[in-house]
């Protein structure tokens, strides 16, 4: 036994821990492989408050198609088309990818933002390689913000009835 501890190699015997392996060791990580099915296209999952999209992605030239319609007739809005964009842009595939999407539940926002997730989600599951710029945007974390439940003795999650003291 060492009589004074001088190295990290003396604490080791000392106490008894493993040495983890030595430097020089290099341990090798897997890429990520495509997750794609017989037709070539990657699916993924968006939610959004208590809207849920299935999403499709596959090469084609940036048609997107939500409930058998198209983008502009579904979202008439222009800021919920730019949502559903901001995906390909950041990932720099704008106009690479065809999408179709079914989207049920919540309401024309949710709907937006849980194809966006989907979308996201597709992009980075068809090539993996794109996954860092998705997730430093923050386009692959489910936005958990929710509509909070209404409470007994309030009129609406917070707001109380008018009081009078007398």
């Amino acid at each position: 036994m060492v009589d004074e501890i001088q190295t990290l190699e003396d604490l080791n015997e000392v106490v008894g821990i493993v040495a983890a392996p030595a430097p020089d060791s290099v341990v090798e990580v897997t890429p990520r492989e495509p997750v794609r099915d017989d037709l070539g296209r990657a699916y993924a999952t968006g939610k959004r408050k208590d809207a849920v999209a299935r999403v499709w992605i596959k090469p084609g030239s940036g048609k997107v198609v939500v409930n058998g319609k198209e983008m502009d007739k579904y979202f008439a809005r222009p800021v919920l088309q730019m949502i559903l964009r901001q995906p390909f842009q950041v990932a720099g595939v704008v106009d690479q990818f065809d999408v179709m999407a079914t989207v049920k539940g919540g309401g024309l926002s949710g709907q937006a933002g849980a194809v966006k997730h989907g979308i996201s989600k597709a992009l980075q599951l068809y090539e993996p390689s794109l996954r860092g710029a998705l997730k430093a945007a923050g386009f692959l974390t489910r936005d958990s913000r929710v509509v909070e439940r209404k409470k007994y003795g309030k009129a609406k999650a917070r707001k109380s009835f008018q009081f009078s003291k007398r």
